[in-house]
């Protein structure tokens, strides 16, 4: 292990480590309210987006992210699209991101019992309010460890951006290693930075879950 060459690229990381954190949280972020969005149209089967949000789930989760980064960073300048690789990145998270939130969220949604929301029928609310006070409430306690591992998985997956030659964790290692030949200390590096990305989004997980069981919304 050469820690002379780890100290000279750390800065390579670090940089790196920065971009896949922008990218990977915004990408999380826009896939919890398109998750939600799609949640609450499948609840209330609304026409047409119904089917719409259905073919979206379907589609996103049956292809890889990688396909889904290569159509819109190979594909789409064809037809006179052209995206950046950070807007690639970002978009592709989260269509990716958007379909296992959306199944999260209304798995949870369908644990809202149904005397709550006639009961708020009842009372005159809208269905926006029955929505907004009673049904999100409840579901979003119950789809706290699903979002949780939603996020995981995702943060994982932003290390598909460097084949877009997005200047990523995944792609610094690459690279180095196609320079340098060191591939023990890339490697090295890509697993601790990873990991320290990682650890901290774990340990909050398992902190919001259990505080969620001691509210009596989990098991």
């Amino acid at each position: 292990m050469d820690f002379d060459y780890i100290e000279k690229v750390l800065p390579l990381y670090c940089s790196a480590a920065k971009l896949t954190l922008s990218i990977g949280f915004t990408g999380i972020l826009f896939s919890a309210v398109l998750g939600i969005l799609c949640a609450v149209i499948r609840y209330w089967k609304i026409p047409v987006l119904n089917w719409i949000v259905k073919s979206y789930t379907e589609l996103s989760r049956n292809t890889p992210l990688l396909i889904q980064l290569f159509f819109l960073y190979f594909a789409l300048p064809k037809i006179g699209i052209k995206l950046s690789a950070n807007q690639c990145g970002i978009i592709g998270l989260t269509f990716l991101g958007g379909s296992y939130m959306a199944e999260t969220f209304r798995s949870a949604i369908e644990t809202v019992s149904k005397v709550q929301i006639e009961s708020g029928q009842c009372i005159g609310l809208t269905k926006f309010q029955i929505v907004r006070y009673v049904i999100l409430p409840q579901a979003a306690a119950v789809s706290v460890p699903g979002i949780c591992a939603n996020i995981i998985f995702l943060i994982k997956e932003t290390s598909m951006f460097s084949a877009i030659a997005l200047a990523d964790l995944m792609f610094v290692a690459k690279d180095l290693i196609g320079m340098d030949y060191k591939t023990t200390e890339a490697f090295f590096l890509l697993v601790i930075f990873y990991f320290i990305i990682l650890l901290p989004v774990s340990l909050i997980s398992y902190w919001a879950e259990r505080r969620v069981r001691y509210a009596q919304f989990g098991s």
